[in-house]
C-alpha cells in the first residue's frame, strides 16, 4: 500500500504503532526504514514515550553502531543501509509481517536498492507474502503503486497547520546567500518568532551565517544557535532536535537533513534559501563533482511544512513566485546521479549481476552501473562468471559484509593481510577509513590525510574544538578493526612483493589500494602556492596551499571532486606517495603496455613499451619488434584521425582529384570512374596508400610521398587519355592564351580577360560537352568583371554596361561596339595594331 499525507500528519510515529495489533500480523514484527540515524531514534523514542515505555520495549531501533532493541520489541525503526544487512543475512525476513518504507520520497540509494531486494524476496521466498507501506508526503504515489502492483493509494490531508510564505526577489544562483539569510532571520525575530529553522546549502554557509548572526545578536543567553548537518555526531544532531530552553528563542542552521523524517521542536518559522548541495556521480571521471542547484517545488513544500507541524507559521522564501514556479516539480532521484559501485556490490552479494532482473521506481543507468563493475573488478572483488554475468570474489564476499564503501571495505581487507609483513597498517587503515567516513572539521586545518592521520593517533595534540571529532573517529576506527578482524578469519594471506616502507610512508600505500585511478603525479608547480596534478584518471586536478613547502612529486589522493563545468578538479584531501611502493605493494597497479601509434601533437610514430599506473607513465623502453602491419595500421589510423590535410596534396594534385570527380558524377559511364573523394580515400586507406607507408615514421617523411602518382595507379588504362580529353588541364582561348581551368570549384572557373573572348558566342565546356565552364571575365588588370556561363546572353545583354564603365578605366584596351565582329587578343590597341599586317599587303 501507499500512504500519501502532509508533513506532521503522523505518518512515522502513528501509522506503526495504529497497525501493531493488527490480525495479519500474527505477532510478527514491524520494521520501518528511516534516511538518517537522527531521525530513526528519534522516531522510536517519540513512538516508546506515546506507549508509556522505555526504548527497546516494545519499540526499539537499529541504527549503525547502535542499537536498543529487547525480547518483546515488536517495532523497529532502522535505517536504510541496515536493512540491507539484514536482508543479505536473511533474505526471508523471518519474522517480520511489515516493513514500512517512510519518507520514501527522498528516494535515497539504500531506500531504492531495499525496496528491489525486498519485493523479489517476498516474490521468491514468502509462503504468507510480506506487507509493504510505502509512506511520502510529495511522491507521486500512483508511480509507485504501479511498482508494486496497482497497489491501493491511501491519501491523507493530515492535521497541517497554515504556513503563509514571505517571498523574496528573484536572485541568482552566483549571488551571496549569507545576506538575505541574514536579514530574513532578523525578520522573523522581529515578528516574535520563537523558534526559526534555517535551510542552507551545506557546512560552508552554515558557518558563515552562524559568524554573522553571532556577531549581529551577540552571545546573548535568550538566543541558541545551533547547527544541524550529517557531519555532527547524533548528539549534536539531537541537541538541536530537542526542545528549546525555557525563556530562549532558538535558530537552527541546517542542510537538507531537516527538511523530512524529522520533528524540530519549538519551530514555528522557516527560512529557506532554495538550495541544496548534492554530490553528482560522473561515470566518465570516476568521481563525485558538488554541484549546488536550486530545489524542487516538492523540497520547497516540505522545508515549509516544517513551520506548520505544531501551530500556524511563516515560511521566509528567499526566491521569487515567478522562480518558484520555474522549479521541477521532483528531486532527482539519488540512483540516478549516484556512485553505484556500493549498489553493484551488494546485487553481486544478493546473487544477481543483471539489474533489470529487479524491480525499480527508476532503473540504475548503465554507464554507472558499468563504472561500478569495473571498479570492483580492479579491486579483484568481482570476476566473470560467463554469459555476461559477473560473481564476487572470495575477497568480494568479505567486502560486501563490511560496513563500507569498497574502496574503504577493500583496503582495509589488504591491510589486514599485510599486517603481520608491515607493521601497525591494519591500524593505519582502519583510521584512515574513519577519518573518511566522517567530515573533516575546517578547524583541522590541513589537506594533508598523514597529518590528520597522526592528530587523531595523538588525541592530546588536538584542540578542545575537534576532541569531539577526533572521538568519534577512534570510536569508528575500533569498530572497522573489529569487523574486519573477524572477517578475515583464515583467510589466506596474500603473496605480495613487500619493501623496506618507512612510517610515513603507509598511508600513501593504503590510500593508492582504495583509489588507484586517483594516484596524482606533479605536473606543475601552478600558482599562488596550489601545484597542479595529472590524475591517474586523466584529469588535471589543483592541490590545496602547500603552506610554503615544495609540492609532493607523487600523491595518494583520498577525496578529489571538482564544481559543474571546471576544467580541473580539486584535491581536498592526499597523502604523499613514494613510487618506489610500484615495485613493491602497489606492484599489481601497474600495468605494461606496448604502445604503437601516433603522436597527434608531435606527429611522429611511437613504437614503445610503457609501465603504467593508470594513463601516468612510470618508465619507456622503445620497442624494436614491431610488425610491418602494425606499423602500417597505426600510420593509417593517424590519418583517418587528421584528415586528409595532413596528405602531401599539392594544388595539381587537387586540380587532378577534381577532374576525375567531375567526369565521375557527369560523364555516361561515370561508374567506370573511381571515387576519389576525401571520403572514400580515407575509408579505402589499406588498398591504396597501405603498402607505401610501412616506413613513414613521421609527418616530414609523409609529406615525401609521390600522392599524386599513387593516386594515378587507381586509373585503369585508357581513364588517365580519356581525363586528358575529358576535362583537359588548360583551354585554349581565342586570342590564343592557354589558360588553366579551376575544378575544384563547381562548375569548373575559367578566368579570362575579356577581350579574349572576343568574337565567341558559345560558352566553352568539358565533360564531353555536358558541363559548362564558368566563365569569369576579368578586367585588363586582372580583376572580375562578370561571372557567366551564357557567354552569348553576356554579349547581348551585359556588355553594353561593362564596355561604359570599363572603357574610360583603361582607354588603351579595345572596347569594340560589336564584340562578336572584333579580335579576340589580350594586349592593348597599339599592340594589337603593330602586330596587324599592312593594308594592301
Amino acid at each position: 500500500m501507499v500512504l500519501q499525507a502532509p508533513p506532521g500528519a503522523g505518518k512515522t510515529t502513528v501509522v506503526p504503532l495504529a497497525l501493531l495489533d493488527s490480525n495479519w500480523l500474527r505477532g510478527d514484527k514491524i520494521v520501518m526504514l528511516e534516511p538518517r540515524r537522527v531521525a530513526a531514534r528519534a522516531a522510536a523514542t517519540w513512538m516508546a514515550a506515546s506507549l508509556g515505555e522505555e526504548v527497546g520495549q516494545t519499540v526499539g531501533y537499529r541504527i549503525r553502531h547502535d542499537t536498543k532493541v529487547g525480547p518483546e520489541t515488536r517495532v523497529e525503526v532502522i535505517t536504510e543501509g541496515v536493512f540491507t544487512r539484514i536482508l543479505q543475512s536473511d533474505p526471508t525476513l523471518a519474522g517480520i509481517g511489515l516493513v514500512i518504507f517512510d519518507e520514501f520520497h527522498e528516494r535515497s540509494l539504500d531506500s531504492d536498492l531495499g525496496l528491489a531486494l525486498t519485493i523479489q524476496s517476498r516474490t521468491i521466498f514468502r509462503q504468507i507474502p510480506l506487507k509493504l507501506l510505502l509512506m511520502s508526503a510529495t511522491l507521486d504515489g500512483q508511480a509507485v503503486a504501479a511498482l508494486l502492483g496497482d497497489a491501493p493509494v491511501i491519501s491523507s490531508q493530515g492535521r497541517q497547520f497554515p504556513v503563509d510564505c514571505v517571498w523574496g526577489s528573484t536572485v541568482s544562483l552566483a549571488h551571496s546567500i549569507v545576506g538575505p539569510t541574514v536579514d530574513a532571520v532578523g525578520s522573523a525575530l522581529a515578528r516574535g518568532s520563537e523558534g526559526i529553522l534555517v535551510f542552507l546549502p551545506g557546512k560552508r554557509e552554515i558557518r558563515a551565517v552562524q559568524r554573522r548572526l553571532q556577531s549581529e545578536l551577540g552571545q546573548a543567553d535568550s538566543i541558541e544557535l545551533l547547527p544541524l548537518h550529517g557531519s555532527l555526531d547524533l548528539a549534536q544532531q539531537q541537541q538541536a532536535v530537542a526542545a528549546r530552553r525555557s525563556g530562549s528563542r532558538k535558530i537552527v542552521l541546517a542542510t537538507n537533513i531537516a527538511e523530512t523524517s524529522l520533528t524540530i521542536l519549538d519551530i514555528d518559522t522557516v527560512v529557506d534559501t532554495g538550495l541544496v548541495r548534492e554530490a553528482v556521480f560522473d561515470s566518465r571521471r570516476g568521481m563525485s563533482q558538488l554541484v549546488t542547484r536550486r530545489i524542487s517545488r516538492a523540497s520547497a513544500a516540505q522545508r515549509a511544512g516544517r513551520a506548520g507541524r505544531l501551530g500556524p507559521g511563516y515560511c521566509y522564501r528567499l526566491w521569487s513566485g515567478e522562480q518558484h514556479n520555474r522549479l521541477v516539480a521532483n528531486s532527482t532521484a539519488e540512483i540516478l546521479q549516484a556512485d553505484l559501485a556500493p549498489l553493484v556490490l551488494q546485487l553481486l552479494a544478493w546473487g544477481e549481476s543483471d539489474p533489470d532482473q529487479l524491480s525499480w521506481l527508476d532503473p540504475p543507468p548503465q554507464a554507472a552501473w558499468q563504472r561500478g563493475l569495473q571498479l570492483l573488478a580492479d579491486i579483484n572483488a568481482a570476476e566473470p562468471a560467463g554469459n555476461y554475468s559477473w560473481r564476487l570474489t572470495a575477497h568480494g564476499e568479505r567486502m560486501a559484509k563490511l560496513p563500507l564503501h569498497p574502496r574503504m571495505a577493500h583496503m582495509v581487507l589488504l591491510a589486514a593481510q599485510l599486517d603481520k609483513a608491515i607493521a601497525g597498517i591494519l591500524d593505519r587503515a582502519a583510521l584512515i577509513a574513519a577519518i573518511l567516513a566522517s567530515a573533516v572539521p575546517a578547524a583541522a586545518g590541513s589537506a594533508d590525510l598523514n597529518h590528520l592521520v597522526g592528530l587523531v593517533s595523538t588525541p592530546g595534540r588536538c584542540s578542545v574544538g575537534l576532541q569531539r571529532w577526533v572521538e568519534s573517529v577512534l570510536r569508528e576506527c575500533r569498530r572497522v578493526k573489529t569487523v574486519c578482524r573477524a572477517l578475515q578469519g583464515d583467510a589466506e594471506p596474500e603473496q605480495q612483493a613487500v619493501v623496506e616502507i618507512a612510517e610515513q610512508e603507509v598511508v600513501g600505500l593504503l590510500v593508492a589500494s582504495a583509489y588507484p585511478e586517483r594516484i596524482a603525479r606533479l605536473k606543475s608547480p601552478g600558482v599562488a602556492g596550489k601545484p597542479v596534478y595529472q590524475l591517474g584518471n586523466g584529469r588535471a586536478a589543483i592541490a590545496d596551499s602547500t603552506g610554503g613547502q615544495a609540492p609532493q612529486a607523487w600523491l595518494a589522493v583520498a577525496d578529489c571532486g571538482g564544481h559543474e563545468g571546471a576544467a580541473q578538479d580539486r584535491i581536498y584531501l592526499a597523502a604523499s606517495l613514494n613510487p618506489a611502493l610500484f615495485d613493491g605493494p602497489l606492484c599489481k597497479l601497474v600495468t605494461v603496455v606496448d604502445v604503437v601509434g601516433w603522436d597527434d601533437k608531435k606527429g611522429r610514430l611511437l613504437m614503445e613499451r610503457r609501465r603504467q599506473v593508470g594513463q601516468l607513465t612510470l618508465a619507456v623502453a622503445p620497442l624494436s619488434d614491431v610488425s610491418k602491419e602494425r606499423r602500417v595500421q597505426a600510420t593509417l589510423a593517424y590519418i583517418r584521425r587528421m584528415g586528409s590535410q595532413c596528405l602531401p596534396f599539392t594544388e595539381g594534385t587537387r586540380q587532378w582529384q577534381a577532374r576525375v570527380l567531375l567526369l565521375r558524377e557527369h560523364s555516361a559511364d561515370g561508374n567506370s570512374w573511381p571515387d576519389l573523394s576525401d571520403e572514400s580515400l580515407l575509408k579505402t586507406l589499406e588498398q591504396w596508400l597501405g603498402p607505401y607507408v610501412a616506413d613513414v615514421h613521421n609527418k616530414q617523411q609523409l609529406q615525401q610521398l609521390t600522392l599524386k602518382q599513387l593516386l594515378l595507379n587507381r586509373l585503369p588504362w585508357p581513364l588517365p587519355k580519356e581525363l586528358d580529353q575529358l576535362a583537359p588541364e588548360r583551354f585554349t582561348v581565342p586570342s590564343g592564351s592557354s589558360i588553366a581551368i579551376d575544378y575544384c570549384q563547381r562548375p569548373p572557373v575559367l578566368a579570362v580577360k575579356l577581350q579574349e573572348m572576343f568574337g565567341v558566342t558559345e560558352t566553352p565546356t568539358v565533360a564531353g560537352g555536358n558541363v559548362a565552364l564558368q566563365l569569369q571575365l576579368l578586367s585588363p588588370a586582372g580583376r572580375p568583371l562578370q561571372l557567366t556561363q551564357d557567354l552569348g546572353s553576356f554579349w547581348r545583354n551585359g556588355y553594353d554596361e561593362v564596355k561604359k564603365a570599363m572603357r574610360g578605366r583603361y582607354p588603351k584596351h579595345p572596347w569594340p561596339d560589336d564584340p562578336l565582329a572584333a579580335t579576340a587578343t589580350r594586349h592593348t590597341k597599339a599592340r594589337q595594331a603593330s602586330k596587324s599586317p599592312p593594308k594592301g599587303g
